[in-house]
């Protein structure tokens, strides 16, 4: 096909004519060539590796999300996370419990509806909580928990589940054993793990500043050292990886 010509030379199609226009303007500072001029950016080599870190959602109270000047990415959840090298979803709220909708008005159950099943299914999921179900039934608790539990199997049946009990770093008041004890009885008839921190001493006589003003939620040491034992329970049951 021969093209349209003028004064005895080929008319120079409008693309053609608009890339050397702009190569005029732009070659005094960036020169004009069939290659590109632009410098790739260097990528580590680690990270340019695929990488498959499990996933695992954790659900909680205020000990997880973070209280006072802890926030949710220094939590012991986002510190076991790093240790493991899991990629972390955190969910629930403060004030919140297996019955206790908090402030926010909904329990762990409904926040595993709001915030976590439309997810794809993690690896792993930890609930984490039972400290605010207080002046609640421990029936009521144990109730609770199943529905949440039988939910979670329900609709991720192929994600692991752990649940950790009430967290009292200071001396648990008597009314969290019961509670304590309905989650733990819901968690073994889900045939889930369950770990139970108030098997564990926090506070010694030489135990100082690992919880904040209010007696109540652990400052930042707090949290390593509830991450630390929550990473030891988790190793001493073969369970890092969330598989």
């Amino acid at each position: 096909m021969r093209g349209l010509a003028l004064s005895g030379r080929p008319l120079v199609t409008r693309a053609a004519a608009t890339m050397a226009i702009l190569c005029v303007i732009s070659g005094a500072l960036t020169g004009c060539s069939g290659a590109s001029s632009t410098t790739p950016i260097p990528v580590s080599e680690a990270a340019a590796q695929p990488r498959n870190a499990p996933v695992v959602a954790v659900l909680g109270d205020s000990f997880t999300v973070g209280s006072g000047p802890v926030r949710t990415w220094d939590s012991y959840a986002a510190k076991v996370a790093r240790q493991f090298d899991w990629q972390l979803i955190v969910a629930g709220a403060s004030g919140t419990g297996f019955v206790n909708p908090g402030r926010v008005g909904r329990n762990f159950h409904e926040s595993f509806v709001q915030e976590l099943a439309w997810r794809p299914a993690p690896d792993m999921l930890i609930v984490s909580g039972g400290h605010n179900d207080r002046r609640t039934h421990p029936l009521t608790v144990y109730r609770a928990a199943a529905k949440l539990l039988r939910a979670v199997r329900i609709h991720w049946p192929g994600t692991r589940v752990v649940v950790v009990g009430p967290i009292w770093i200071g001396g648990a008041p008597r009314w969290a054993y019961p509670v304590r004890d309905a989650i733990s009885l819901a968690s073994k008839q889900s045939r889930v793990t369950f770990l139970d921190p108030l098997a564990r001493r926090w506070i010694t006589p030489r135990t100082t500043g690992i919880l904040l003003p209010d007696g109540v939620h652990p400052t930042h040491q707090g949290h390593v050292r509830l991450a630390r034992w929550l990473a030891l329970s988790l190793q001493a049951r073969g369970i890092t990886a969330g598989r």
